[in-house]
């Protein structure tokens, strides 16, 4: 049976630490601040949007939402991102993609202050995080992978790290976070030959391919450890959400894993408020 990897303990001691971070910046007339971009309502930007201010709540941090018709021209839309992001209180900017098709979203990106953009939307934070300079950003959700592999005092270096999946958003970035602690890194996806071959031989898997339970017990081997990014609908169970990995076949092979839900996506919220107030540090001097 292998070891659960919940999220809410990783979380849990990261708010504790955050918490105390806030208390000594605010002791200092200064009170970290998140800004939240969101245009038109999909419940999906709803439901993270809400999890990020219950976490920022939690810590003593503060947070602004600016909310934006679904309908917003590009000009007017252009205008409100630089205004956020000229507003000298707030230290982070999260904003919610996709955004409609009548906006261009990859010149909109842009826009957002490099110093501000904490969940790597904008090519300068990417740039950043591939040359490995410290005051870029990653994306949330693989610095939460990072931040679960090292609460769990998983190690990396010189063990054979798996990614399965190739986005911007979770398999790239991750692939670099693991070099930086010397793992020795394959990026695999779907034209990969022999796919389950390569995702057995690691030490460590990434499952990022956004396939529900795609990895199957042919995909892994004893010893290892999988981290599951995928919230994908369970189409065995309508109304359930399920991971990329086939937990039940997967996890009687393998050491350690993380469930779906309650496993990365429970890290992600506490981690843009980390890199929320990192922002505000270096933006005040503080570090």
């Amino acid at each position: 049976m292998a070891e659960r990897l919940a999220g809410k303990a990783v979380a849990d001691a990261m708010k504790a630490e955050l918490s105390q971070k806030v208390t000594a910046i605010k002791a200092k007339g200064i009170t970290p601040k998140l800004g939240i971009i969101r245009v038109g309502a999909r419940p999906d930007d709803l439901f993270y949007e809400g999890g990020a201010k219950k976490t920022c709540d939690s810590i003593g941090m503060a947070y602004q939402v600016f909310e934006y018709p679904a309908d917003i021209e590009q000009a007017a839309f252009e205008q409100a991102v630089i205004s956020v992001g000229a507003n000298k209180e707030i230290n982070g900017i999260l904003m919610f993609a996709p955004l409609p098709k009548q906006l261009d979203e990859k010149k909109i990106r842009n826009l957002i202050p490099v110093e501000k953009d904490v969940d790597c939307m904008t090519i300068g934070s990417a740039a950043k995080v591939y040359t490995d300079d410290p005051t870029g950003f990653p994306p949330c959700t693989p610095t939460a992978c990072m931040d679960i592999l090292k609460f769990y005092n998983i190690p990396l270096k010189g063990k054979k790290a798996v990614v399965l999946g190739r986005s911007q958003v979770v398999g790239k970035p991750v692939a670099m976070l693991l070099l930086r602690e010397h793992a020795t890194v394959t990026i695999c996806h779907s034209r990969t030959d022999d796919l389950p071959a390569v995702c057995a031989d690691a030490d460590v898997l990434i499952a990022a391919v956004g396939r529900a339970k795609m990895v199957k017990a042919n995909f892994v081997k004893p010893g290892q450890v999988i981290i599951d990014v995928g919230i994908n609908e369970d189409p065995a169970n309508p109304g359930k959400y399920c991971g990329d990995v086939d937990y039940a076949e997967v996890e009687p092979i393998v050491a350690k894993i993380t469930p779906v839900p309650g496993g990365v996506g429970s890290v992600t919220t506490v981690v843009l408020c980390k890199q929320t107030i990192q922002a505000c540090e270096m933006q005040n001097g503080l570090v």
